[in-house]
């Protein structure tokens, strides 16, 4: 994973921090300080900060908003 990789997901969890447990605040202190020293992520590291992200954030789902818009196949 790229650096740009990295800065994506931690900004995206400092949405959540105040959810974490002691331990995953822990880790994310950690890899915001590897962060700021421009480490690049080894493999155990990313991964722990992916599986951090797909636990938090949630893709919105826009299927419940298609009843609002006409398709244009519909007659009416």
């Amino acid at each position: 994973m790229s650096f740009r990789d990295q800065q994506k997901y931690l900004d995206e969890l400092k949405k959540y921090e105040k959810q974490f447990t002691r331990q995953e605040s822990d880790d994310f202190k950690k890899f915001i300080k590897r962060q700021k020293d421009d480490e690049d992520f080894d493999s155990v590291s990313m991964k722990k900060l992916k599986d951090l992200y797909d636990k938090y954030h949630k893709a919105a789902d826009f299927s419940k908003y298609d009843k609002f818009f006409k398709k244009s196949g519909d007659s009416q």
